[in-house]
């Protein structure tokens, strides 16, 4: 579980924010603030790891506790929830080193995106001592694939979704022991690193499980397995 800290100086937004918070598999609501004063006490107190952070307040602004973390040397993240637009604004959070930016209003989905490719992030960096170049391109793009697809393959969309559906279905065969990229790749006779992004895709749209399986030696092997949560629900 991820601890998390809301800080927001609107009652019904930081309501908002809390319910989408419990929502979102993986993450443990441990406070909130609202303003920047008690934010940096319950980050010094609380320990979050993550920190789902406003702009604008009454008193200072947002930047300022992330620059603050820097300044402080503390490992915290950020995830800023802002109406501001401003572009300096934008950069200058991307540039202390924010995970993501989202403007107000937005949609849970967008919400639920940004925590789940924050969580699949922490995942890839803790489960191994070193990376590869896919592993690592997969935390940089983020959940793209099917931009990206129909940019690759502007007239062959019905193959993608193919595939697509032949991917869940090889998991749901064998719902509980799932399956790793390599495994998928061999039974549906397509490239590892097209398997990768499929199954990436559909962990960041929380229709599949990314955990480690841990043998008796070697490194821990990532597996995917159906989120059997939204199964349960019909989501397809």
């Amino acid at each position: 579980m991820i601890r998390t800290l809301i800080v927001e100086d609107d009652p019904m937004v930081m309501q908002i924010n809390e319910r989408f918070l419990k929502k979102v598999k993986g993450f443990d609501h441990v406070g909130s603030a609202n303003d920047l004063e008690t934010a940096k006490q319950k980050i010094n107190t609380l320990k979050p790891e993550l920190v789902l952070l406003d702009i604008f307040f009454s008193v200072g602004r947002g930047v300022d506790i992330i620059r603050w973390l820097r300044e402080e040397n503390l490992d915290v993240d950020v995830i800023f929830i802002t109406a501001d637009r401003n572009p300096k604004t934008i950069e200058r959070a991307f540039r202390f080193g924010a995970v993501d930016y989202l403007v107000k209003p937005f949609k849970f989905e967008r919400f639920e995106e940004a925590l789940t490719k924050y969580r699949r992030q922490r995942r890839l960096l803790e489960g191994s001592d070193t990376m590869e170049q896919a592993a690592i391109d997969s935390m940089s793009v983020g959940c793209k694939l099917a931009r990206n697809m129909e940019m690759e393959f502007p007239n062959e969309i019905d193959e993608v979704n193919q595939t697509h559906m032949d991917i869940l279905n090889l998991l749901r065969s064998n719902a509980s022991a799932g399956f790793t990229a390599q495994e998928v790749a061999d039974a549906l006779g397509i490239s590892r690193i097209t398997a990768r992004r499929y199954l990436d895709e559909m962990e960041c749209e929380n229709k599949l499980e990314l955990y480690l399986e841990y043998g008796k030696v070697g490194r821990p092997r990532n597996k995917y397995r159906i989120n059997k949560d939204r199964e349960e629900v019909g989501v397809e």
